[in-house]
């Protein structure tokens, strides 16, 4: 049985990272499910990618604040823009934060294929469970069973289901005795209670909000649809949403004070600087019925400043099939910071989405599969 000094366990972003960072002369070993790698960097961003984010800081991410500092302090977003430069990934940004493949996702995939050549891509096989025995680790497959000196795993997680996605790095990690968190999903739409069902009704219908969730505030686009609410600034607020109540500030940037006062004669559906299918349902929500802004009493006045402070408990979410990643994970304080290696199983590493550190839309997540990536191989030695 041939014996590799590491087998990956994925062959996503996080894994073709680590595998191209790797000593050459180690003999390295990649595994996965499908027939070809990079599944899910291939479909994002409708086939560009959204790779980072202009700003990244520790509080767009939901996770361990000391672990994700450690990494990005080793590889940030700089380092990576610096590596796309270097090799000649062109880039566009969009909205002025948002980094995405100019061309294709190809480019990048390209770029991450090359880096990784070395390592041996076993695809197609799925990873069934993982053993140590002695000094080695045994990777079973639903084909054959390897040998390693060491394991990364980069299984992502059970978000894409269609690409494969599974929680099989969480059941490696049980094995071995180290704590998880069960995955759900995050990035995701949210469904709504039979009061806010008056949203479906504008079904198609966009505009941009404030969502406030827990100590969150998000701004961004918000998407009406016939299951409920999505957008960009949903699908962040997702990230941080458990159970309760969210706000939407429907105008985030005018006060409805100052247009009712300037609105003279006009009605108030005209003077709201939104659809005006929106903001006739705005108004029949709060209760307040349309008038003539000169006629708004100063009681009703209070009632529309609930356009700023729209406040409901969602129902729950769309599910997995609609999510953009999962939340949960392998738990942060069995890694070691410096490594992502795992502090209970020497040789056992896990990178990515696997791990319980999940990022805003935006980029974010791609950024965390990267640096993890790097700072695992570059330890590995």
């Amino acid at each position: 049985m041939n014996l590799y000094d590491v087998i990956i366990l994925g062959a996503g972003a996080s894994g073709l990272m680590c595998a191209g960072n790797l000593p050459k002369k180690m003999k390295v070993a990649m595994i996965d499910g499908n027939s070809k790698p990079a599944k899910k960097l291939k479909i994002s961003g409708g086939g560009k990618c959204n790779i980072t984010n202009v700003s990244v800081a520790l509080n767009n991410y939901d996770g361990d604040a000391a672990l994700l500092s450690a990494v990005f302090k080793k590889f940030d977003k700089e380092k990576l823009l610096d590596l796309l430069d270097r090799n000649r990934v062109e880039l566009e940004l969009r909205k002025g934060r948002y980094y995405f493949c100019k061309k294709s996702s190809d480019d990048i995939i390209n770029l991450l294929s090359r880096n990784a050549k070395k390592a041996e891509q076993i695809l197609g096989e799925k990873i069934l469970e993982v053993h140590k025995r002695g000094e080695h680790f045994e990777v079973k497959t639903d084909k054959r069973v390897l040998q390693s000196k060491r394991v990364v795993v980069a299984t992502g997680g059970e978000s894409f289901k269609n690409l494969g996605a599974s929680d099989v790095g969480l059941q490696i990690a049980q094995n071995f005795g180290l704590h998880i968190k069960k995955f759900t999903p995050a990035l995701v739409g949210l469904t709504l209670q039979k009061e806010q069902f008056w949203m479906k009704e504008l079904s198609g219908l966009s505009c941009f909000v404030e969502i406030g969730v827990e100590d969150r505030v998000l701004r961004e686009e918000m998407l009406f649809t016939h299951k409920g609410i999505s957008g960009p600034a949903v699908l962040s607020a997702s990230l941080y949403w458990k159970k309760g109540d969210i706000f939407i500030n429907f105008l985030p940037d005018r006060e409805i004070k100052e247009l009712i006062k300037s609105g003279g004669k006009k009605l108030i559906s005209s003077v709201i600087p939104l659809p005006k299918r929106l903001s006739k349902a705005l108004l029949s929500a709060i209760g307040m019925k349309d008038k003539e802004c000169s006629k708004v009493q100063k009681c009703e006045l209070e009632q529309l400043e609930k356009l700023h402070h729209y406040t409901f408990a969602p129902a729950g979410n769309f599910g997995f099939s609609k999510a953009e990643v999962s939340r949960g994970g392998i738990a942060t304080d069995e890694l070691d910071m410096q490594s992502l290696e795992s502090k209970k199983v020497k040789g056992l590493y896990f990178i990515g989405e696997v791990v319980d550190i999940t990022g805003e839309l935006g980029g974010y997540n791609f950024q965390w599969s990267f640096s993890s990536a790097y700072v695992c191989a570059k330890a590995i030695k």
